[in-house]
């Protein structure tokens, strides 16, 4: 195999549609070497967090809620847009404590992805937070009704492994935070 594909160089975009959680924008781009150019679509959203909560016990905070993507529910960590000037450490602390009512201890980042790099152009990190115990009340944005529960840190990764975890990021945060317990 030859050496890397070189980068396309980017050009103008303009915006396509505009919604609450993405914008669409076609971007032209022109391949280096060849006379190849042409507009993509790419979905421009904020970055996300997830966040792997351990619980006393060995055990994970998990949500369990309804997606209009696959219009059925998803067991899955907790997770959300990282507000403007907001750290991915701040917002993975906040949608924890939105969405689960726990709070926690000590908080790290145990990486970050690109989503879908071919059509998206954010990044989700994910947040470890370890002595995770509830906290105070739940709050839920309008569109959000949320089924909260742990479950032994061995159950959910074989939950993830049987596909009765189908969230992309969901698995991507269970798989490093595998590598963080030496298995």
């Amino acid at each position: 195999m030859s050496g890397e594909p070189p980068r396309w160089a980017r050009g103008g975009e303009r915006v396509l549609a505009s919604t609450r959680v993405l914008e669409l924008r076609s971007v032209h781009f022109r391949h280096p070497g060849r006379k190849t150019e042409r507009d993509y679509v790419v979905a421009h959203a904020p970055d996300w967090v997830n966040v792997v909560a351990l619980a006393s016990g060995d055990r994970l905070v998990l949500v369990r809620q309804f997606r209009f993507g696959s219009n059925e529910l998803s067991l899955e960590i907790p997770g959300g847009v990282i507000e403007a000037g907001e750290t991915p450490l701040a917002a993975g602390m906040r949608e924890l404590s939105e969405e689960t009512g726990y709070g926690g201890g000590a908080a790290r980042l145990l990486g970050s992805v690109h989503p879908n790099p071919a059509i998206m152009d954010n990044t989700c990190h994910f947040v470890l937070v370890e002595g995770a115990a509830p906290a105070g009340p739940t709050k839920w944005d309008d569109d959000e009704d949320i089924q909260v529960s742990t479950a032994p840190v061995a159950d959910v990764f074989a939950w993830a492994r049987s596909g009765l975890i189908t969230h992309s990021l969901t698995v991507a945060a269970l798989m490093l935070f595998e590598g963080t317990r030496g298995i």
